[in-house]
């Protein structure tokens, strides 16, 4: 099974993705805890591509290609923005950030914690790619 998502990069647009996902993960089989995590990885993921590769333009395009094969449940967000360098993000530390009362930049922490594989690739020299995947058990 392989299905896939044009939007534009508005986070009005967001509502779509999650509905993508949601109707897709429960038709293979995901129960509704387990699709609200992917929900979540996946908004963090295109909220951090209008953000920071997009910084706001709402006329760019995001991808989200969604491939199930052999039980898992493989998700790509694909931008032209600008390149993202995950080993830059060090793993926050919750205890501090909660006692601060900090928001915001938990994206990656989520999506890593939620999600059974994360990876980020740059495709060539004009496209990145997040990588979610969520193995039905």
């Amino acid at each position: 099974m392989n299905k896939e998502l044009v939007i534009k990069s508005t986070t009005d647009n967001l509502a779509r993705v999650r509905d993508f996902i949601t109707s897709t993960a429960k038709d293979v089989g995901f129960n509704n805890e387990t699709v609200g995590e992917m929900v979540l990885a996946v908004d963090e993921a295109c909220t951090n591509v209008i953000k920071h590769a997009y910084k706001y333009s709402p006329d760019r395009t995001i991808t989200v290609n969604i491939e199930f094969v052999d039980g898992k449940f493989r998700i790509s967000i694909t931008d032209n923005g600008i390149h993202f360098n995950p080993s830059t993000v060090p793993d926050p530390d919750i205890k501090v950030y909660h006692k601060e009362k900090r928001t915001g930049g938990l994206g990656m922490f989520l999506m890593k914690k939620l999600m059974d594989e994360v990876s980020y690739n740059t495709l060539n020299e004009d496209r990145n790619q997040v990588i979610l995947v969520k193995y039905l058990n």
